[in-house]
């Protein structure tokens, strides 16, 4: 009998131990990916008030983007910046959930980093 690893929860793992170093304050709040198989998600969140601030996904129905998954995690990454901007945001603790920082995360930090985010 095979038995395969269940990669869920070996990421929920690794994602409660970098939570465990990494927090988000008022000053500098946490910017969180979620990647699903078809969408990907990314929030900014002030963990001291337990508040997110700002988010974005690529299921919005104003969402569009032509192209692969990848494309579409950098247009979310260049959306949450530019509302992170309008709310006064400049820089941000990136928490890439537990992923590897490999392809769709990959695509969300640089798109982030394009529209504005220093981390």
């Amino acid at each position: 009998m095979i038995n395969r690893p269940d990669t869920r929860s070996q990421r929920l793992k690794r994602h409660k131990r970098v939570r465990a170093k990494i927090s988000g304050t008022p000053e500098r709040p946490r910017l969180n990916v979620f990647r699903s198989a078809t969408n990907i998600y990314a929030q900014i969140i002030d963990d001291v008030s337990g508040k997110t601030l700002v988010s974005a996904s690529s299921l919005e129905k104003d969402f569009s983007c032509e192209g692969t998954k990848s494309d579409a995690a950098k247009q979310v990454g260049i959306n949450v910046a530019e509302r992170a901007k309008a709310k006064g945001i400049e820089t941000v603790v990136f928490d890439r959930g537990g992923y590897v920082y490999h392809g769709r995360v990959k695509a969300l930090a640089e798109g982030a980093r394009e529209g504005g985010l220093q981390f």
